[in-house]
């Protein structure tokens, strides 16, 4: 655990049983995050469909269904979603590792510049996803 990780936890009002989709398939990640052909696989590769950054190439590291899913982004990122249910809802740690001071992206930004930008950008995107689950499950 480094202290540059972007960690973030929200509380989604639904199951883990239907949580757990939205963060560990292709058409899931799709409906809140960015096109992509995942495969909740451990080592299987996928591709980010990351708009203006182009496509970016991930691997799946861990699936432990349905509580956790990783994998790696890009040449320097992991990113990590936890799923614990409470009472019938269901808490997402979100954590977002692999940041380095002085050490630059694929597309050239240094990483000081972009974990804030991404930092800031994974707030929106997690309440998308909340928002995206607690919609369909009204």
């Amino acid at each position: 655990m480094s202290a540059n990780e972007i960690r973030k936890t929200i509380l989604i009002g639904a199951t883990i049983e239907t949580v757990w989709p939205y963060v560990s398939t292709a058409e899931g990640i799709s409906a809140w995050f960015m096109p992509n052909d995942l495969e909740p696989v451990e080592g299987k590769e996928f591709t980010l469909q990351a708009g203006p950054w182009g496509e970016s190439p991930c691997k799946v590291t861990q699936v432990q269904p349905p509580n956790r899913l990783s994998f790696n982004w890009g040449k320097d990122w992991h990113v990590h979603f936890q799923l614990k249910e409470i009472d019938g809802q269901t808490e997402l740690m979100f954590i977002h590792a692999g940041w380095e001071e002085g050490k630059q992206t694929e597309f050239g930004e240094s990483h000081d510049v972009v974990r804030p930008r991404m930092s800031e950008g994974w707030n929106g995107l997690l309440a998308k996803l909340k928002n995206v689950i607690e919609s369909t499950t009204e």
